[in-house]
Parts: structure tokens; C-alpha cells; sequence
């Protein structure tokens, strides 16, 4: 059964998804996480019977960096009245119904003019365990930019910037997404991961699943940890949505390896999946796969939790440690607070 797990690797690399997270394949679900909580008298900060709802309990972010050739990044000029004249990328919150891309292609028509055709994810951006931003990028692919005249409740107007010192910005933050999307345009020869979309596939809640690579000394082949709990699977944990994502995996990790970590980094992240419930079930679930590198060689780490480690094939090992060896080889994570 773990050589099964090595196809279900090479779909992750793929950026592809996997099946569905049934109760019997998450590791440490909300309601564990309570009570591991109580056992030590923290009270608990979220429901046990948690669901992500859009609009309700989690909010989804898309942004948009679009870089044309003469290196001009995509900007529109803010019509609310909070931050009028400044500007900013082409974002917006994701409407219930919505995948990733649809909205963002939505946010960049609204209040650019511009129709847009999403070609990669280009980071990934969470605060607590309940607000996430997207950001992505892509080609135009029609439309007409929006100006002055055709000013309306999303937008001024839109314009191809070259200097960022040329217009007042809404907010700092986006300058260091749009230096990423310009190092992604001109990468060349560079290693840099492939595209990468959002796959359409709909969870009931939300979910970090972990690829936890480390190397064997005696062979210095890669290993990948699996998780035992009823089935073979990659360890799998609930998001708490009170939670940063860094302390959720913390914790996780210290289900599986105990209080004394070994040193390890979360390398980045290969997928994430989400696609809005068809009604009745109407919940706003994702997954999102991070990619974990641990320091120390196999030979030096304890497991206590249910799992093992499983060494690959040359093929897909060789794969694994050319993606490690590049920080851009997968979508950056950035955990806010």
C-alpha cells in the first residue's frame, strides 16, 4: 500500500489533487485539538463541529499580478471612499459559489476592464486560520482598460504602472507580490515551480495536508512520512480557525514527533484544492498541501504518533529533492500573524 502513496505524490507534484478527506483521514481534527487544549486547562476558541462558510465564519482574498512585456504592472485607482485615489492590484473577496480563479478573473474585469485568463498561483497568504489570500497571475486576453470616463463603485480607472513611486498606494503590501511576479515573468532558465492552479475540488471543511521529507544518512535516499491511522495517507490536520497556520502545524507536528521537535521548515506549498459544496452542503472547504523539510537525518528522529516513514523510488525521490534544492519550486507561504 505505501508504493500506492508514491502515485498519490506524483499527483501533488503535478499539482493535481487527491480523493476526498473522510473523518478516517484526518489526523488531528478540531474537536482533538480541543480536547488536547482542555487536557492541559486552555479553554477551547472554536466550535468542534467548525464548517467554513464564506461570508459567515472565513473570508477568501484573490489578488491579481499581471505583468505585461514592457515589465508595467496591472494597478486600479480605488473608487471607496476609505482609500479614493489610491492604488492598488485588482482584488477582492471571493463571493459564495466562486472558485479561486473565477473570482479573480471577476475582480480584475470589475475594476480593470481587462478579461484575464489565470495561469499560475504565485503565493499563498493566511492570517489566523480564517482569512486566506490568493494571489495569482495570467494573461489578458480582451477587454478594454478602463478609464476615467467609465469610473464606477469598483474603480477610478486602471492603468499598466512602471514605477510604483508614481502613484500613492493604497497599502504596502502588495510590493513584495509584485516584485515575485516580476522575478516569475523573467525567471528564464531559473528553477522556478510549474503552473500551478487552484484544483476544483471541494472539501466540507478546511485541512493541512503535510509532505514531510527527510533523508536517510546511511543511503541519503529520500523517505516520506505516512500517515497509519486506518489507512496509508500524508498526515493530515483540521485548520483551526483560531489558530495561525504555523501553530497549527506546530502542534501537529508535535502529535507526531513529540515536544522535542527536530528542526524542520515548512518548504512551501504544492496544491490547494477548493470548489464551492453544491447546496444542501453548501460549506466553503479547502486543502491546502505544504511541503515540510526536516533538517536532522532520519536516523535522529522519533516518531510517537501513528506513522512511518516510507523511502521512495529513485524517480520520484530524484524529483522531491530538485524541488527542495530551489525555494521556488513551490508557492510561497506567508502566515501573517
Amino acid at each position: 500500500m505505501p508504493d500506492k502513496m508514491e502515485e498519490s505524490l506524483s499527483r501533488l507534484l503535478g499539482g493535481l489533487h487527491l480523493d476526498d478527506i473522510t473523518a478516517e483521514l484526518c489526523d488531528f481534527t478540531i474537536e482533538e485539538q480541543n480536547a488536547a487544549n482542555e487536557a492541559q486547562g486552555i479553554q477551547p476558541t472554536a466550535s468542534s463541529d467548525f464548517v467554513p462558510v464564506l461570508g459567515k465564519n472565513i473570508t477568501y482574498i484573490v489578488a491579481c499580478v499581471l505583468i505585461n512585456d514592457s515589465d508595467q504592472v496591472l494597478m486600479m485607482q480605488e473608487a471607496k471612499k476609505s482609500c479614493a485615489g489610491k492604488w492598488y492590484l485588482p482584488a477582492g473577496r471571493m463571493e459564495q459559489g466562486e472558485s479561486i480563479c473565477d473570482a479573480a478573473a471577476r475582480e480584475v474585469y470589475e475594476e480593470t476592464g481587462l478579461n484575464v485568463e489565470m495561469t499560475t498561483l504565485l503565493g499563498l497568504e493566511a492570517a489566523g486560520g480564517s482569512w486566506f489570500r490568493f494571489v495569482l497571475t495570467g494573461r489578458v486576453t480582451g477587454g478594454e482598460l478602463k478609464t476615467p470616463a467609465r469610473a464606477d463603485q469598483e474603480s477610478l480607472q486602471a492603468k499598466w504602472i512602471s514605477d510604483l513611486a508614481e502613484v500613492s498606494l493604497r497599502a504596502n503590501d502588495i510590493v513584495g507580490l509584485i516584485e515575485l511576479a516580476r522575478m516569475y515573468k523573467n525567471r528564464g532558465s531559473n528553477p522556478w515551480h510549474s503552473a500551478i492552479l487552484p484544483t476544483k475540488f471541494s472539501h466540507h471543511k478546511n485541512y493541512l495536508r503535510v509532505v514531510v521529507a527527510i533523508r536517510k544518512r546511511a543511503t541519503n535516499n529520500l523517505h516520506i512520512l505516512l500517515s497509519e491511522r486506518n489507512t496509508y495517507h500524508f498526515p493530515t490536520v483540521e485548520i483551526h480557525p483560531a489558530r495561525s497556520l504555523h501553530s497549527t502545524l506546530r502542534k501537529f507536528m508535535i502529535e507526531m514527533f513529540g515536544a522535542d521537535l527536530p528542526q524542520h521548515r515548512p518548504h512551501g506549498v504544492l496544491t490547494i484544492e477548493h470548489s464551492p459544496s453544491a447546496p444542501p452542503h453548501t460549506t466553503d472547504g479547502l486543502c491546502i498541501t505544504l511541503l515540510v523539510a526536516f533538517r536532522p537525518a532520519l536516523e535522529e528522529v522519533s516518531l510517537i504518533g501513528k506513522c512511518v516513514w516510507h523511502e521512495l523510488s529513485k524517480e520520484i525521490g530524484e524529483q522531491l529533492g530538485r524541488i527542495l534544492a530551489s525555494k521556488n519550486m513551490t508557492i510561497p507561504l506567508h502566515v501573517v500573524r
